[in-house]
């Protein structure tokens, strides 16, 4: 299996990763095939797939924000069970990013991921792939170390129309081992910045972000 970056939108591999997007996860997670264009070709973003036997069957998108030295997990997609997947993008990227970390002179500190909540999310059948099943992911992420932080969160639906979706928590991965709770100015920040690129955000993302900037910490609970 090969681990390939994609950072044009004409390259082959992304038209075979979109449609794996589109089968996988519901539309509202699904960012329009044009709109990927400047995504790809900014080099913050980073963006794999997994190729086995010429087809497209995982892919992974990630950023390192060098300045807060904390990553985040856009999405990892298994498109078929019983090909190791999972473990393949997850080591691939987390050497990726170790190296971004020691290339910027830090160890990483951690990752932000949104994590359905399975009994939210029951109604996705996730491309009828059993490892996507929200369940099997969320049991598998807290078992990575991933705690939710401690709000009601929202985001604003990847359709870019206003709506928010809430079937997620925000979750961090700390690397420290003894990480407990964020600044909430940390979190805005994160927030505001992954988000700026979707002009219609809901009011119920606008207020859960004003609130979260006015706690000092918050806490990471267990999954």
């Amino acid at each position: 299996m090969d681990y390939i970056r994609i950072t044009h939108i004409d390259d082959p591999l992304f038209a075979n990763m979109h449609a794996l997007m589109g089968r996988i996860f519901p539309a509202e997670e699904v960012l329009e095939f044009g709109l990927w264009r400047e995504p790809l070709e900014d080099p913050g973003i980073r963006v794999f797939v997994a190729v086995h036997e010429g087809r497209v069957v995982g892919a992974t998108e990630y950023r390192y924000y060098e300045d807060d030295n904390v990553a985040m997990t856009d999405f990892t997609i298994i498109g078929e069970p019983g090909l190791g997947i999972g473990p393949f993008l997850a080591q691939h990227r987390q050497h990726d990013l170790k190296q971004l970390a020691a290339a910027n002179g830090k160890e990483l500190f951690g990752m932000f991921a949104e994590i359905y909540d399975p009994y939210r999310a029951e109604r996705h059948e996730f491309g009828g792939v059993k490892p996507m099943d929200p369940f099997v992911r969320r049991e598998v992420l807290a078992h990575l170390g991933y705690r939710k932080l401690d709000f009601t969160y929202v985001h604003p639906s990847w359709n870019n129309d206003g709506e928010a979706v809430s079937e997620l928590d925000l979750c961090f991965l700390a690397y420290d081992g003894h990480t407990d709770a964020l600044p909430g100015a940390l979190i805005e920040k994160f927030l505001r910045r992954y988000y700026a690129v979707l002009a219609q955000k809901p009011e119920a993302w606008e207020h859960m972000v004003n609130e979260v900037s006015k706690r000092q910490q918050v806490d990471l609970l267990p999954l």
